[in-house]
Order: C-alpha cells, then sequence, then structure tokens
C-alpha cells in the first residue's frame, strides 16, 4: 500500500479534549472507525483495544476511537467500558469523508448509511502506514498491534 498523508483534521474527544491529527506526531497513531457504541461489535473491538492497551502505549502507540455518536454518548459509554483512551464525535462526518468509511449496508434487509468498520495506522511523521477496511473484530486489536510493533517508533 503506497504511503500517504491525510489532511490536518479537529474532532471533539471525550474527557474534555480536542483532538487532532497533527499534534499527535512524534508517536505511532491508530484510528479505529466503528458504527456505532454500546453495539456488540463495536463494544468487544473497543474492550480487545483496551485490554491490549498497556502493550500499546509501550510502543509509544495512541489509540482513538470514532463513530458518529455525540460526545455524551461516547462519554457514557467509555465510562461503563474502561476505556483508557479518548472516543471521538464525528457527527458532522469530517473524518468519515476523509477515510471513505461511509458505506451503504444491509440491516435487517434495509439498506442504511452508515461507518464500515475500518481501522488506520500512522506512522511518528503522521504518514498513514496501514489500513483495514470492512474488517472482522475477533483478532483485529491483536493483528493491529502486531503491525505496530513492526514500526520504527524511534522517530
Amino acid at each position: 500500500m503506497p504511503k500517504k498523508t491525510f489532511p490536518d483534521f479537529e474532532l471533539p474527544a471525550t474527557s474534555d479534549t480536542l483532538f487532532k491529527l497533527s499534534a499527535e506526531r512524534g508517536h505511532p497513531v491508530v484510528l479505529y472507525f466503528y458504527p456505532k457504541d454500546n453495539t456488540p461489535g463495536c463494544t468487544t473491538e473497543g474492550q480487545n483495544f483496551r485490554d491490549l492497551y498497556p502493550q500499546f502505549r509501550k510502543l509509544k502507540c495512541a489509540i482513538f476511537g470514532i463513530s458518529r455518536d455525540s460526545l455524551k454518548s461516547h462519554e457514557n459509554f467509555k465510562a461503563k467500558m474502561s476505556f483508557p483512551f479518548e472516543l471521538l464525535s464525528d457527527a458532522e462526518e469530517t473524518a468519515c469523508k476523509l477515510f471513505e468509511v461511509i458505506k451503504m449496508k444491509n440491516m435487517y434487509g434495509k439498506q442504511v448509511r452508515g461507518i464500515e468498520r475500518s481501522t488506520f495506522v500512522f506512522d511518528g511523521a503522521g504518514v498513514l502506514v496501514r489500513e483495514w477496511r470492512g474488517l472482522k473484530v475477533p483478532g483485529h486489536a491483536q493483528e493491529v498491534l502486531e503491525f505496530v510493533k513492526t514500526l520504527d517508533t524511534a522517530a
């Protein structure tokens, strides 16, 4: 996959913070897009990243979850699941459009527009070095961790 840089963007985040992609330079960053707070697959995915979080931190890697849910929904979800990382609210679909993760999906026989579960890894220089799209939750967080281990985090 060709390496590419992304335009900078800002999103409101949990813990009353503002996420800015360019402010995360200097260490690897995992951005994982998920469809909705408090749904089975999204809960499991978040828990998997939470459980592996200490290993990501050892690699100086930051993790952020992104969905179109409100900050209030994110705060409740984060507290309920004890996520040690921030969740970003993309209600306006700013990042969703940049990363082209909005897809038409079948839900109970109806076509609905939603986020395709996707994960993106940036290196310390802010360059996108790996992406997964339309992924399945089981084993995914571990696969992302294994990839991050291959990055030169001395940057």
